[in-house]
């Protein structure tokens, strides 16, 4: 089985096992899931096509990077997805917590993507 497959298999069981609950959290620990919806999807700078894809969830969280990513274009308001955390920067300056690197599957689409919570990495610009 693909690794691709293996990934959706594993969303589709996350999203069956946590439901509608989790919708208000994000994964706090790298290998955790959680489900939520799709809030918004956009461009990295707002109203400039081709600076880069963003796209924001209903659990607070987003994801933003300076490629502009067709998975994330495919999305609409509204979708459900799957968000797992797979890495967080180490020895960042106390409070910033940017540069959390999230896989995002979208459960109607079953495009997977995977990006940073922020441009920069904590400690950068």
């Amino acid at each position: 089985m693909s690794h691709r497959k293996q990934f959706f298999l594993l969303a589709i069981f996350a999203h069956a096992v946590a439901g509608p609950a989790l919708a208000g959290e994000l994964p706090s620990r790298v290998g955790e899931c959680v489900t939520t919806a799709i809030e918004s999807v956009g461009t990295r700078l707002e109203d400039s096509p081709g600076s880069g894809s963003a796209v924001s969830f209903e659990n607070g969280g987003g994801q933003v990077g300076y490629d502009s990513v067709p998975a994330i274009e495919h999305s609409r308001a509204g979708d459900p997805v799957c968000m797992c955390l797979v890495s967080i920067p180490r020895h960042c300056p106390k409070g910033d917590d940017r540069g959390r690197v999230y896989r995002t599957t979208n459960l109607r689409t079953h495009q997977t993507w995977t990006m940073a919570d922020s441009s920069h990495m904590c400690g950068g610009a």
